[in-house]
């Protein structure tokens, strides 16, 4: 019995040192099977190129703003219109400034016509004096009347001269009050398109409030900014490859027109404006836009 306990005792022994000896085929397999690590590829840019960022601009672009406060009484613009140098765009209540102007240009009729009886009335007088000195020569009539005659031929002149003057002042009185009516007519001040209106008929609006957007449509800019170490590198009139993520991947063509000659001490960047060569696509103002700069070492 002894005997047979110790074999079994043995062979059981014999069958663990066998186990531990072989290797997992599992674990082989992986290890074998298990790719390398794979590195993901970056894209380098040229080391002579810069890409910056900046909006697509115009020259012309500004608020019209109110001159004088009123009542809008109609609007002929809206965003989108497309308008030309002087066209009105509405209209401001005018009923009050029109009756100043009319009774402006009334006086000025009633000044003219006094002043051309005043001129008339000197010529009378002049005569006059004339007639007392060939008169006072051939020893007619005594000095106090030559004097006399002479001393109020000279005084309607002086009368002459104030009507002229108070003439010119109500012509200018009325241009003044024909430049405030021009104010209730508001007009493009270029060529553009409405991009926004912010009054509506029957507003009243104050001095300095605004009543429309307008934007000029070309030339086409792009304002960016450069890093310091660019200056002195980018010349007025090199050209530059422009593009917009928003209308896809097409690149248009720019010349540079102005370059900062200092550097924003803020930002360590200078400023620069280039101006689109060639049709613009669909750019529009507003929109931003790629710049690649190549610089060369």
């Amino acid at each position: 019995m002894k005997h047979t306990v110790g074999a079994v005792s043995l062979g059981f022994m014999i069958l663990l040192v066998c186990g531990c000896g072989k290797s997992n085929p599992v674990a082989a397999d992986a290890a074998v099977t298990t790719p390398p690590t794979q590195q993901a590829v970056v894209p380098q840019v040229a080391a002579d190129t810069f890409v910056a960022s900046g909006p697509v601009v115009v020259e012309k672009q500004v608020d019209i703003a109110a001159l004088r406060e009123g009542v809008v009484t109609s609007t002929a613009a809206e965003p989108g219109t497309r308008v030309r140098k002087g066209q009105i765009l509405a209209l401001l209540d005018n009923r009050q400034i029109t009756a100043d102007l009319e009774a402006a240009r009334a006086k000025t009729r009633s000044v003219e016509a006094d002043l051309q009886n005043w001129q008339a009335e000197a010529k009378v007088l002049d005569a006059d004096r004339d007639r007392a000195q060939k008169m006072w020569d051939a020893g007619l009539i005594t000095k106090e009347q030559y004097d006399h005659a002479r001393f109020k031929a000279e005084s309607d002149q002086w009368d002459v001269k104030r009507v002229r003057e108070l003439l010119v002042n109500a012509q200018q009185t009325e241009h003044s009050l024909e430049l405030e009516l021009d104010k209730t007519r508001i007009r493009a001040p270029f060529d553009g398109i409405v991009a926004r209106r912010y009054v509506r008929e029957g507003q009243k609006v104050a001095i300095g409030d605004r009543l429309f957007w307008v934007t000029g449509e070309s030339p086409l800019r792009v304002r960016f900014t450069l890093p310091e170490k660019f200056i002195g590198r980018l010349k007025r009139g090199e050209e530059l490859a422009v593009s917009s993520p928003d209308v896809g991947e097409t690149s248009y063509r720019a010349k540079v027109i102005e370059v900062s000659p200092v550097v924003d001490p803020s930002s360590g960047t200078i400023d620069v404006l280039a101006q689109l060569v060639g049709p613009a696509g669909d750019l529009r103002p507003g929109m931003t836009a790629d710049v690649r700069v190549h610089i060369s070492r």
